[in-house]
């Protein structure tokens, strides 16, 4: 890309520099006649037409194919990229999935247990149990409701971490010069209206 971008520009530059010469030799033949339309000065034309084109066809077809796969490897790098990043967010979701049901089986587990030895400790000593049932009760409702609350934050870093990622990839692959360059004008035309 930037080959190609380096040929044009010399290619430009010397069109400008061959003109640039040839001004004052033009404006000083303008009393004579016009040897270019002769029948040589035809033929001269048409020749330098095609070796003009032909030069910028020449290098827009050396340069321009590799140029065109060079931006499809990129494209297609980036799309890949993206599908194993969603792939590795996918499986991390379903690991966090897992584990929420696991500590809700847990919290079962535990609230069983916790509602046995309120029952053996019930029949044991039934004023000192009933205390102690309503601080396990607790207990497993606060251990609960951290668990599920670790769980939805690891869950919305995933996703949010995922979503960035995403967004990062798509915006640098719509991001071109033209667009960098209409975005900061806008700025400064912002920029410029808020300070009048």
């Amino acid at each position: 890309m930037k080959s190609l971008r380096m040929w044009l520009t010399v290619a430009m530059a010397a069109v400008t520099f061959f003109l640039l010469i040839n001004i004052p030799v033009l404006a000083a033949e303008e009393a004579k006649p016009d040897p270019a339309e002769s029948p040589a000065g035809q033929i001269f034309k048409w020749l330098n037409f095609l070796i003009v084109f032909g030069g910028i066809g020449f290098l827009i077809a050396k340069h321009g194919g590799s140029f065109f796969r060079g931006n499809a490897k990129e494209i297609a790098a980036s799309i890949t990229e993206a599908q194993t990043a969603k792939a590795a967010a996918d499986g991390e979701l379903r690991e966090v999935n897992s584990k929420i049901s696991r500590v809700d089986a847990e919290v079962t587990e535990l609230r069983e247990a916790a509602r046995k030895d309120a029952s053996a400790e019930a029949e044991r000593l039934r004023v000192s149990g009933q205390a102690e049932i309503e601080k396990i009760n607790l207990a497993a409702r606060a251990e609960l409701k951290a668990s599920e609350r670790v769980a939805q934050q690891q869950l919305r870093e995933l996703a949010a971490s995922a979503a960035v990622e995403r967004a990062g990839v798509l915006v640098n692959s719509r991001m071109t010069g033209e667009v960098r360059a209409r975005l900061l004008r806008s700025f400064l035309g912002k920029l410029d209206r808020s300070a009048n």
